[in-house]
């Protein structure tokens, strides 16, 4: 069993395996913080959180950072200012800022596993961390599309309520993932276009980005 003592190092070392937990974590407990009276703070604080750690794994990469680090920026300080005065097009701007700093965080990722022929076992947690961040970012841009044109997405059960977070993250995953839109699904021409443009993304990061990483751990055992 592995040291407790040895874990900060390690982490030090493989900050994406990180990020890919704290994705995960909230994977299951953003329903929990829904149904929470405060629920909205709550998911305020821990996706501020979470941006904050996609910005520190950022900060790796040979891509220059320093547009991440405005738009985490801009992300926190429109963010305390919607919990101080709520407003829809303050939350649509919140959901495109967001959804452009992931974006910059998945390409950043991509550039950081695929900058040279080794593939060490933090690019390996930062093809999976690569995934989810490219989720939350799909996510935010269904969030911006739905507070611009409400009705944007409609589902079996309470269709006419807008969609929550988990939803949309839901849809996000489904359509990277290539596995279907299951019971929430987008009704209006934009809210389809954006749909689309995530089923294409996530079948190309499969076959360019996934597939190299596989073909340079193959190699490298061939090579042994």
């Amino acid at each position: 069993m592995m040291d407790p003592l040895t874990w900060p190092p390690l982490l030090r070392r493989n900050p994406s395996a990180l990020l890919l937990a704290a994705q995960l974590l909230g994977v299951l407990l953003y329903p929990l913080m829904e149904e929470h009276a405060g629920g909205q703070i709550l998911l305020t604080a821990f996706g501020l959180m979470v941006l904050g750690l996609a910005l520190w794994v950022v900060r790796r990469s040979p891509v220059a950072s320093w547009g991440a680090v405005v738009l985490a920026g801009l992300v926190v300080l429109m963010s305390v200012a919607n919990v101080v005065h709520p407003l829809r097009t303050l939350t649509a701007a919140i959901a495109l800022a967001e959804s452009a700093f992931y974006f910059y965080a998945a390409l950043s990722l991509c550039v950081y596993m695929l900058q040279d022929q080794h593939a060490s076992r933090d690019e390996l947690f930062a093809a999976a961390a690569t995934f989810t961040v490219l989720a939350w970012a799909f996510a935010h841009l269904f969030a911006a599309c739905q507070a611009i044109a409400p009705h944007s997405f409609g589902a079996q059960i309470d269709p006419e309520q807008p969609r929550t977070w988990i939803e949309l993250l839901f849809l996000s995953f489904s359509t990277l993932s290539g596995v279907g839109l299951g019971d929430i699904i987008p009704l209006k021409p934009m809210a389809r276009s954006l749909v689309m443009l995530g089923e294409f993304t996530g079948v190309m990061y499969v076959a360019l980005v996934v597939s190299r990483l596989v073909g340079l751990l193959t190699i490298k055992r061939l090579g042994r």
